[in-house]
């Protein structure tokens, strides 16, 4: 199995800070990857590297068969489809959602004189059907809400058949009904085979889709742990990685987290 991301000891600093400490990373063709930590910890840095939108100060980033600092990335970043809340913000407000989708094709946010051909449009559709948008393709973007926003940045994200999928906090400022419809669209996605090779960085592990197989934790820049997602996510390396004592759940494939009480505490001191 190739391998879509190859990261050895990256490093990004800017100024005196340290975003990215040493971090060792591979990620194959085949597998769902969740990062998580706390704010501050490096997690967007990590996704801007992934995405051929920042390089590294010191070490090798690999993307694609190809390594950054020798690669036009011009050429690059088609093949990587990117939701976040940045991308969101230059979307503008009064685009179908039609077009939204798209206009991925180009590259561009806001359709100007581009023509796009039947089968464009046709696969616009298509994803948006797939991820319960289908009555949103004559709307305007700014009339949506939070959630269908969200589904209309991933059918974006996808629309160019990347080979990469990078997802920057997708469940941010959703409500629990929102945040559940997209862990449950994210899940069946994670269960396609077709799919491409998906990042999705959260703060919360109960954000963690159903299907997802790997996880990393960062601290201050650094890898706590990174691995299979059933031995990364433990009470113990979160409360690690969170700098808090945490008792998590796991159940019907969902992960749960809570701070552990003071009687929990008492007990394992006595």
């Amino acid at each position: 199995m190739a391998a879509v991301l190859e990261f050895a000891e990256v490093t990004v600093r800017r100024g005196q800070t340290t975003l990215l400490d040493g971090v060792n990373w591979t990620v194959e063709e085949d597998e769902r990857w969740v990062v998580l930590g706390p704010n501050g910890a490096g997690k967007t840095t990590l996704l801007q590297v992934a995405a051929a939108q920042m390089h590294p100060t010191s070490g090798v980033a690999g993307i694609l068969d190809e390594v950054l600092g020798t690669v036009d990335v011009f050429d690059l970043r088609p093949r990587i489809g990117v939701s976040s809340a940045a991308l969101a913000e230059r979307i503008p407000r009064t685009e179908l959602v039609r077009d939204v989708v798209v206009s991925a094709s180009y590259g561009v946010t806001g359709r100007w004189r581009e023509e796009y051909d039947d089968l464009d449009h046709e696969r616009a559709e298509q994803l948006l059907v797939e991820l319960g948008g289908e009555r949103l393709l004559d709307r305007t973007f700014g009339t949506l809400s939070e959630g269908e926003r969200k589904r209309v940045q991933i059918a974006r994200a996808l629309m160019t058949d990347p080979e990469l999928l990078l997802l920057d906090e997708p469940a941010a400022g959703l409500d629990l009904g929102g945040r559940e419809d997209l862990v449950s669209t994210l899940s069946v996605l994670a269960h396609d085979e077709m799919a491409p090779a998906t990042v999705l960085v959260s703060h919360h592990v109960e954000e963690i889709p159903p299907g997802f197989t790997h996880a990393m934790l960062l601290r201050e820049g650094k890898v706590v742990a990174a691995g299979p997602v059933e031995r990364v996510i433990t009470a113990e390396l979160l409360s690690t990685t969170f700098a808090m004592p945490l008792v998590v759940h796991h159940e019907d494939g969902r992960f749960s987290a809570r701070r552990r009480s003071r009687a929990h505490l008492g007990a394992g001191q006595g």
